[in-house]
């Protein structure tokens, strides 16, 4: 039934737009009773978050040796998945479900969290290492990572693409690096 009811939620977005979300076109969409829907997501946030995460998915990216590599990584998959039909639109929901007066904001702060977990663990692995300054400021850092993308998508209307991933790594990679020093003759 999850796949089913969150694959309409996408379905109805990518066609219609957030209006056309409502507990009775999702139930009905996915062949599903409406009790059902909300057995599972009480809350039409709850809801939205979970259709996004199930487009966006989980992210874990290998020790490479090097921060901008990593981001790069990060920046390459969350971009294809951004790209799905459908996946604008639904971001823009979860945006906009959380600026509802009736929102949970803990909701979306868990939804956030788990979304941007993986760039801060980059950075921190690039601490760890050496290649990332131990003063960068980690968490507007993340941000700046996960706002990028998500900017481009639904605030400009485009589909991120290779040449802003480029630019991202290349700027995040210019303010957060530790540069080497100079060679010594000695």
């Amino acid at each position: 039934m999850n796949r089913a009811v969150l694959d309409a939620v996408v379905d109805l977005v990518a066609e219609s737009g957030m209006g056309a979300l409502t507990m009775d076109a999702v139930a009905a969409r996915a062949g599903v009773s409406k009790p059902a829907v909300y057995r599972r997501w009480p809350t039409k946030q709850d809801l939205i978050i979970a259709a996004a995460e199930s487009r966006i998915g989980p992210l874990v990216v290998p020790d490479l040796g090097d921060f901008r590599a990593e981001l790069r990584v990060v920046l390459t998959t969350r971009m294809a998945a951004y790209r799905q039909p459908g996946v604008g639109r639904l971001l823009a929901g979860v945006i906009g479900a959380a600026a509802e007066a009736d929102a949970e904001p803990a909701a979306y702060r868990a939804y956030t969290a788990r979304v941007t977990s993986e760039t801060r663990h980059v950075l921190d692995r690039g601490v760890a290492r050496g290649d990332v300054r131990p003063d960068a400021d980690l968490a507007a850092v993340t941000t700046l990572v996960a706002s990028s993308l998500l900017f481009r998508l639904v605030g400009e209307q485009q589909k991120p693409d290779e040449a802003l991933v480029d630019a991202v790594v290349e700027l995040i990679g210019r303010a957060v690096a530790i540069q080497p020093g100079p060679v010594s003759d000695a």
